[in-house]
């Protein structure tokens, strides 16, 4: 018991010693002292506002490139995307030429071209789906941005560069032609 009565006793003791020193400290700080210890803080006070300042124009520099990033990644897969799609569909135009020529002719067996007539439109329903348009033939202006012209015809019952035949469709897929469409046009 006694032990530890000196033990508190002399913790108190030394509780009263810090106390003391810390009072002489601040006793002993005079005006300019503390003038100096203010100008002191307000300079890293300063420092440390910069450094802030320029962490925040940092991270705003790079939540704008991670932004810029994302938007051009966008724009890539959708390049990417379209130009696969073209590439597909470029290969399937062939198919689908194959079974206009084979429709055009006169069938023996009515039920057998009614299956290659369901088929045709089911391929090109599905080319339709991907956003693949047709492009416009007979009727239409000539437009050498989709159009292939292969003849030309001197006729006075149509518009200068209007296209009166059309010899092979053309397509296209938003604003890339996948295929020219090859027409016979007005002079």
């Amino acid at each position: 018991m006694a032990k530890k009565n000196e033990k508190i006793d002399n913790n108190e003791e030394i509780k009263q010693e810090e106390e003391l020193d810390v009072k002489e400290e601040t006793s002993s700080i005079s005006v300019e002292n503390a003038e100096g210890y203010i100008a002191k803080l307000n300079n890293d006070l300063l420092e440390q506002k910069q450094k802030a300042d320029e962490y925040y124009d940092s991270l705003k520099r790079n939540m704008a490139d991670f932004d810029n990033f994302k938007k051009r990644m966008i724009k890539e897969k959708e390049s990417l995307r379209t130009m696969l799609l073209s590439d597909i569909v470029g290969d399937l135009l062939p198919i689908l030429d194959n079974f206009e020529t084979a429709l055009s002719h006169k069938a023996t067996d009515e039920s057998f071209k009614e299956g290659m007539q369901m088929i045709y439109e089911q391929i090109q329903t599905t080319i339709f789906k991907l956003g693949v348009e047709e492009i416009p033939g007979v009727g239409s202006d000539f437009d050498p941005v989709h159009h292939e012209a292969v003849m030309h015809v001197d006729d006075k019952n149509y518009n200068e560069k209007e296209v009166i035949e059309v010899l092979r469709k053309g397509y296209k897929l938003k604003d890339k032609v996948i295929r020219f469409a090859m027409v016979k046009v007005a002079n």
